[in-house]
């Protein structure tokens, strides 16, 4: 090889080699996602079950605000609430006993996600 070309070669490894590694994800972060689908989960559900206002919306906004993220994990915790909420919108058109028993369900998981994440991470 040339000497310009081993340079060259050299310049290629050292940018590589510099470039900041992808954060780590924190441990909590998939329990924090979750907890953002079942917001959107109980958004539809509770309003499709005769619940009228934006109570679990606005419980996301609250996440989302506490977390003060940045652009890019801010668009995956919507990404989260809109994918529980529409996964009940293909399902459900009226509220039935099975909603109802959702909603139920929900409810608990939510309770759990939150007590488990603030008692292992929480300050």
């Amino acid at each position: 090889m040339t000497r310009a070309a081993l340079f060259l070669a050299a310049c290629l490894a050292a940018s590589t080699a510099v470039q900041p590694a992808p954060a780590a994800e924190s441990p909590f972060e998939p329990g924090l996602m979750r907890l953002a689908e079942v917001l959107g989960s109980l958004h539809f559900l509770r309003n499709l079950c005769g619940e009228k206002g934006d109570q679990w919306r606005t419980e996301m906004e609250k996440l989302i605000d506490s977390e003060n993220p940045d652009p890019e994990r801010r668009a995956r915790f919507i990404a989260s609430f809109n994918r529980g909420y529409r996964s009940f919108g293909g399902t459900y058109t009226q509220c039935t006993p099975s909603a109802t028993a959702a909603i139920s369900r929900y409810m608990k998981e939510g309770e759990t996600l939150t007590r488990d994440i603030a008692s292992r991470y929480g300050n």
